[in-house]
């Protein structure tokens, strides 16, 4: 059981450090706003990560599984970072109206957090893909599987509160021109992920069914 827990643990941390959309919110916000906002992003994104893991181990039949569910989800997605990516460009070193009460500021970042993950189909299949992979390769037993996609999410969660904690007590090294560009690097990086998605998910299909 040892094994499995270590290897999940370590493919949560792994899948942390890809760069991906996620990856730039959570230490564009800690720097931005501070390690707090950071954590309210990190537990938007786990909550979101613990439903995909849930519906990979316990089946997906409760999904619609309707062709215009999966294209209206993709949509809603590259609308989401096509918005996130524009701000980042146009403003340089945005400043959004943040609410000010306690419960507003939480869902800003939690919400931010939980549809920059939710969003992307990418993340779902990956999930799917995880334990299509320890069932059928690695021949996990009920237990193991629930252990290694546990430690998985452990792994996502301690590896995102490091980024936003080491973001924050490095922010003395972001100068104003530094903060412009690592914005709108985050931004372009947001646009590829609407670019891939929208390709990969919308008009490769497509292609595919017109080329047929």
């Amino acid at each position: 059981m040892f094994l499995p827990i270590l290897l999940g643990f370590l493919l949560g941390a792994a899948l942390c450090l890809t760069f991906g959309t996620v990856f730039f919110a959570l230490i564009q916000n800690s720097v931005d706003n501070g390690f707090r906002s950071g954590m309210k992003i990190v537990f938007g994104v786990i909550i979101g990560d613990i439903l995909f893991v849930i519906a990979a181990l316990l089946g997906t039949s409760f999904i619609p599984k309707a062709q215009w569910f999966e294209n209206l989800m993709a949509v809603v997605g590259v609308v989401f970072l096509i918005a996130l990516g524009l701000v980042n460009i146009l403003k340089g070193t945005p400043r959004l109206a943040y609410p000010t009460t306690r419960l507003g500021n939480f869902v800003y970042y939690f919400t931010t957090g939980f549809f920059l993950n939710a969003l992307n189909p990418v993340n779902f299949v990956a999930w799917v893909a995880i334990v299509a992979y320890i069932r059928s390769h690695l021949h996990y037993s009920d237990a193991q599987q629930y252990g290694f996609m546990i430690a998985a999410l452990v792994g996502v969660f301690a590896t995102e509160t490091a980024l936003a904690y080491y973001a924050n007590r490095l922010k003395r090294l972001f100068t104003p021109r530094v903060v412009k560009i690592f914005n709108r690097t985050t931004g372009v990086i947001f646009l590829i992920g609407a670019a891939n998605i929208t390709y990969s998910r919308l008009l490769e299909p497509l292609q595919k069914a017109l080329n047929w």
